[in-house]
């Protein structure tokens, strides 16, 4: 059922995933709705829901992202850095999140899908140092775009990115970001069966 939905919402989209890239989506939203029982990790509780809210909502991410390391802060339980870490094998994902529960769903979820690219971190973002040179800053339904920049700017050099999954252009929050960080970008993004509107916002140090 869950294997047929991915399928077809797949087909309205550019992006191609193998067979195994699909079992393993299918395979975080059956952890994702079992574990929500008790941890209570996403408020949307119907597994065909989660599919396109989640798991689609984070994949139309995926071709924008050039570099090979980023972090995922406040990933929650991994979204969007488990589903990207999926379909970008190649690419280093780590994802933080301050909560214990739900990094210890995300070392389940790295072990049960074999996933090589994740490092599932506990920390508050001010107090973490990244040990190798990240690419992006990823951030989903995470902070205001002027909090992020101020939370993470010291995991990024001047040729890192800030990027921020949002619903509706965050005007207001463009118009008030911080000294010494610019707007780069704005990707519109199309997610299928998912009536909502959808950003990628890059910012880069100037």
């Amino acid at each position: 059922m869950l294997q047929q939905q991915l399928t077809t919402l797949l087909a309205q989209t550019d992006i191609a995933l193998t067979e195994k890239q699909q079992q393993q989506l299918v395979q975080y939203v059956e952890l994702l709705n079992k574990w929500n029982k008790a941890y209570n990790l996403t408020s949307v509780r119907l597994p065909e829901d989660m599919m396109i809210k989640h798991i689609m909502d984070s994949l139309v991410v995926a071709p924008h992202l050039p570099g090979h390391h980023y972090i995922d802060v406040g990933t929650g339980p991994g979204l969007p850095g488990i589903v990207l870490a999926i379909a970008l094998p190649d690419t280093q994902f780590i994802l933080l999140d301050s909560l214990g529960k739900r990094v210890r769903f995300l070392m389940q979820v790295k072990h049960e899908l074999g996933l090589k690219n994740v490092t599932p971190v506990q920390s508050r973002v001010e107090d973490y140092q990244p040990s190798v040179k990240l690419d992006g800053v990823l951030s989903r339904a995470f902070a205001s775009l002027q909090d992020m920049v101020d939370w993470c700017s010291h995991l990024i050099d001047h040729s890192g990115k800030f990027i921020a999954l949002k619903g509706v252009f965050p005007s207001e929050e463009l118009e008030s970001l911080p000294v010494g960080v610019k707007f780069e970008q704005k990707i519109t993004l199309e997610v299928p069966k998912l009536d909502a509107q959808r950003h990628l916002i890059i910012l880069s140090k100037d």
